[in-house]
């Protein structure tokens, strides 16, 4: 008996999947819930599980191509192990398919043109050819027997767009050609699903937010000697660390309570406010950054959030965040310090109106009531979109932050 493994729901606002890597081949034998894909989608890496055991006798889509919800990924052939002969011979699925989508003759051409089938576009795609004016004879399709996929329409409205300039400008390569010698040490990486999102909402929350960056400093002494006063015994009663992210994330709750305006966002021609807190945590990966949130870290405390935090981290870190870990957050807080960050301006988390940049603690010469003292100090940086956040708004913030870190018992007794 044959299984068909699809793709799964991916969550909200999630239409589509690329497959990432395939990490079994045609004739490996699977076990029960072993993982056979990874797929990236725009917010996260997920691997696709087989949820019978025996053999994978066919792949239906090949790394790098789009799939949609419920689109065919493999199937396993229940109850059989290892790999027949004649599966070593055959081909990756796709390219012995190819040949026939081409033989549906004048009639399929003029069905569905240029990709010579009959098989329907994407709805991704249709959406996009019809918000582009593009007729589907103008598409070649690259997916499953000749299917135009949201690519194949990107790939179209960009040639378009570069045979319509004049001679001199299409002639006039992307990029410099590089010397003969330097070309055969370059390497070129196709950018994953996740990177290419990344680069396209940072490029978008710049384009569209009036974003504007304010600072202040911090004198960290007293958040720094709480931690080493009861660090071990924090570890013993909660069976978490006590870092820096708690006091932090507690002292942002606090001051978007007294300034809503930076924890809402803008909905056309609306103000949306948000009657809780959900902190986005940046996290760097080895696959890009990405953002889980904790939610209602207002009702929180800080053991529990440190706790939170520690799971995301490391859900983060092992490719094992949900959907429902990364949709959600009112205000994120970026911690560019573990990485040696001095000062950064951040950029902000679209469609949220504020993000903190964390950075490193240093020790420096400060004044204190009429001498130069050494003290450790960190530099707070406040992105946000003028458009709903006033400058008074955003420097007010800063001082709440500021002013809960400098003195930690605010936190506690909620001042």
């Amino acid at each position: 008996m044959a299984t068909e493994i699809r793709v799964p729901t991916l969550g909200e606002s999630v239409t589509e999947a690329t497959i990432g890597t395939w990490l079994k081949k045609v004739g490996d034998a699977v076990a029960v819930d072993e993982p056979i894909v990874e797929l990236e989608t725009d917010k996260v890496s997920i691997e696709v599980p087989s949820p019978v055991a025996g053999k994978l006798s066919e792949i239906a889509a090949q790394e790098g191509e789009t799939v949609e919800l419920n689109a065919l990924l493999a199937t396993v052939a229940e109850g059989e192990a290892g790999a027949a002969a004649s599966d070593d011979k055959k081909a990756p699925a796709g390219e012995d398919e190819k040949p026939a989508a081409a033989e549906g003759g004048k009639d399929n051409n003029e069905k569905s043109g240029a990709s010579g089938t009959d098989m329907p576009a994407a709805p991704s795609a249709q959406k996009m050819m019809a918000e582009n004016d593009i007729s589907a004879d103008k598409v070649e399709g690259s997916g499953k027997r000749g299917q135009v996929l949201k690519g194949d329409v990107m790939s179209a409205i960009n040639k378009a767009e570069s045979t319509s300039q004049s001679a001199p400008t299409a002639a006039k390569a992307p990029r410099a050609t590089p010397p003969a010698a330097d070309a055969d040490r370059e390497e070129r990486v196709r950018m994953s699903r996740l990177r290419q999102t990344i680069a396209r909402r940072l490029k978008d929350a710049q384009n569209t937010a009036a974003m504007l960056t304010t600072y202040n400093e911090v004198d960290m002494s007293a958040v720094m000697d709480l931690r080493n006063k009861y660090k071990e015994l924090f570890l013993k009663k909660h069976d978490v660390k006590l870092g820096f992210m708690g006091f932090f994330t507690k002292a942002v709750t606090h001051a978007l309570k007294e300034l809503p305006a930076i924890n809402a966002e803008i909905d056309g021609t609306d103000f949306v406010y948000k009657n809780f807190c959900h902190i986005g945590v940046a996290v760097g990966t080895d696959k890009g950054l990405v953002v889980p949130v904790v939610r209602d870290a207002d009702q929180m405390s800080i053991a529990e959030i440190e706790k939170e935090i520690g799971r995301l981290g490391r859900a983060a870190r092992d490719g094992e965040l949900s959907m429902a870990d990364m949709q959600g957050g009112t205000f994120t807080i970026s911690n560019g310090g573990v990485y040696g960050s001095l000062m950064s301006s951040p950029i902000l988390n679209a469609p949220q109106s504020g993000i903190l940049g964390m950075h490193k603690i240093q020790e420096r010469p400060v004044a204190l009531n009429g001498q130069v003292v050494i003290r450790p100090m960190m530099y707070l940086a406040l992105s946000y979109d003028h458009r709903i956040v006033d400058g008074k708004e955003a420097v007010t913030f800063l001082v709440r932050v500021k002013e809960s870190l400098e003195d930690p018992e605010r936190l506690v007794l909620d001042l």
